[in-house]
């Protein structure tokens, strides 16, 4: 991935402010959209008055709160707004265990908005959960739609001996992936723009992948899974792994299904495509009941929840 002279100064000036907050102790959990804008609300929410305030619940604050380096990282890194005698951060930094992640500010309007959120945690958990019971070494791993990069940095530091590639389309997203990683200090991590695994040559023992799974009107890259109920995208994956997964390579998919009248489509066509002895594969729900107000939206009038569910499927050697 190239970047021009000022996109390598923005980016180190972010990674600078990353291990600014690290040093002060800086934490935040991410949570969903719908909660964040409950706890915004609420009075006395309206300003900032601690970096988590500013970096966590994304609120405006008086330049007076943070230092004159923070302020000109902020501005080196061009992630400040102004707003009147307010400033804003246009990114967020959230906690993942001991790692510390950069995404976009809430609201995620934006077409090229980098994703981090309760569904980021979830995935990580499959991921983890995956490489503590398997016995077999990952040499070369792949996460499919890095967003801020983490699948990649979960099996990069499991699995140090492997080399692991974050591709994605969105040229953000792979800027706060190669941040991300050099914050937690990770090596074995490259950034690559790719469509799914279009641009990428060669197999894989283990691909992962978080993919968007709302049928969003905006079509944002972060958001929208496309098809009538946001499933195209996680089976576009299922069908370009499969090609690409090693003997004995495994394809752990996290992502969420609209469920209809009791018919979860997704699995049904995943059964088609799983059939055969070349593939063993486990299909379970992580969450029956995700993201509830999405079926307020148009498209959603027939959909009953919205379940979070992990694939798990592994190539026979």
């Amino acid at each position: 991935m190239m970047l021009d002279s000022r996109q390598v100064e923005a980016d180190e000036a972010l990674l600078q402010l990353g291990r600014r907050l690290r040093a002060d102790g800086y934490r935040f959990t991410c949570v969903t959209p719908a909660t964040q804008a409950i706890n915004n609300a609420r009075e006395g929410a309206e300003h900032a008055s601690t970096l988590r305030d500013v970096f966590g619940w994304s609120r405006a604050f008086p330049p007076s709160l943070l230092s004159a380096d923070e302020l000109q990282q902020m501005r080196a890194a061009q992630v400040l707004n102004e707003e009147g005698s307010w400033l804003r951060s246009r990114v967020r930094w959230s906690s993942l265990d001991d790692l510390l992640l950069v995404h976009s500010a809430y609201p995620t309007d934006a077409s090229d908005a980098v994703f981090f959120g309760p569904d980021s945690y979830r995935f990580a958990h499959v991921i983890h959960d995956h490489l503590q019971r398997c016995p077999n070494r990952v040499q070369h791993a792949v996460d499919i739609g890095c967003g801020s990069g983490v699948g990649a940095l979960v099996i990069a530091r499991a699995a140090q001996q492997a080399q692991v590639s974050a591709v994605d389309i969105n040229p953000l997203a792979l800027r706060y992936t190669a941040i991300n990683a050099a914050l937690a200090g990770i090596s074995n991590v490259t950034v690559e723009a790719s469509d799914l695994l279009d641009g990428i040559s060669g197999y894989f023992d283990l691909i992962v992948a978080n993919p968007p799974y709302m049928l969003d009107t905006g079509q944002r890259t972060y958001r929208h899974g496309g098809g009538a109920l946001g499933a195209d995208l996680s089976l576009r994956i299922v069908e370009q792994a499969l090609e690409r997964l090693s003997p004995g390579g495994t394809l752990l998919l996290y992502t969420g299904v609209a469920i209809v009248e009791g018919r979860d489509g997704l699995l049904e066509a995943i059964r088609l495509r799983l059939a055969g002895p070349k593939w063993a594969w486990v299909y379970r729900e992580i969450d029956p009941d995700v993201f509830g107000e999405q079926l307020l939206e148009p498209g959603y009038e027939r959909v009953e929840r919205i379940a979070a569910v992990a694939l798990t499927v592994n190539r026979s050697s």
